[in-house]
């Protein structure tokens, strides 16, 4: 098992679970299931309007409260042909945007879709966690809270 404080050729260990911050679009923290068989990471929202070179939509960030969403809108990225487990590939939206996951601050992309019934809101592919993590699958929250809520609870 790998500890949270090894440091690997300087990389951060995750767990299979771990928490983002969007700051961008106000959001301190949602779940996210690390997957690393998954390419692109995915984002669950609602009311997708995609109108010229902009996208709008709602990220939802309770299973249990569906109106605890977040409206958002941002720069299409481009849109995607993605194959999800089902196997039938999808058009889906693009966006690019900045996450924190525990110190580290990245730059990624994410595909907008409904993950109603997952039991995390987001999923971290491969392309957003390549050359900086390492994923041990045996824990979980290794990282905990997002660097942002740490400076806010430093500042008051």
């Amino acid at each position: 098992m790998i500890d949270e404080k090894d440091d690997i050729a300087g990389k951060l260990v995750l767990g299979r679970r771990e928490v983002v911050a969007i700051p961008e679009w106000g959001i301190r923290r949602v779940r996210a299931k690390v997957d690393t068989g998954a390419r692109t990471s995915s984002i669950h929202v609602g009311r997708i309007e995609v109108i010229d070179d902009r996208v709008h939509f709602d990220v939802m960030l309770s299973r249990k409260n569906p109106t605890k969403a977040v409206p958002v809108e941002a720069a299409l990225a481009r849109m995607a042909s993605v194959r999800p487990s089902t196997g039938e590939a999808q058009s889906r939206p693009v966006v690019e945007v900045e996450i924190v996951i525990g110190s580290v601050r990245r730059r990624i992309e994410l595909t907008l879709v409904c993950r109603r019934g997952m039991l995390c809101r987001m999923l971290l592919g491969r392309s957003a966690i390549e050359g900086d993590f390492l994923v041990d699958p045996s824990r979980k929250y290794i990282q905990g809270k997002p660097a942002i809520d740490r400076q806010r609870k430093d500042a008051s």
